[in-house]
């Protein structure tokens, strides 16, 4: 595992606000960007009270801009799924 990959979340005060295709929408904070196989991923978490993280592909645009990207291969979801899982696991230690 990389330095990156231990260091993946950073906090943030951000609040992202997700709108899906059924036409609902949920505000969540950012909890971090971090690293998996070489590439960049976001780590979401409502604020509506439940333990759910959303976790998606994540692109800078520029400077101020970003784009979060579903992630369509399960096998790629696994991979980000277990380094947020690594990294928060070892924030609790």
């Amino acid at each position: 595992m990389s330095q990156e990959e231990r260091n993946m979340i950073e906090e943030e005060e951000d609040i992202i606000t997700l709108e899906f295709d059924d036409g609902t929408a949920v505000d969540c904070d950012v909890l971090g960007t971090f690293e998996a196989d070489s590439k960049e991923y976001i780590a979401l978490a409502p604020i509506d009270g439940t333990d759910d993280v959303y976790i998606y592909g994540y692109k800078d645009i520029d400077a101020d801009t970003f784009d979060i990207v579903d992630i369509d291969d399960e096998e790629e979801f696994n991979t980000a799924v277990k380094a947020f899982e690594a990294a928060m696991a070892e924030g609790d230690e």
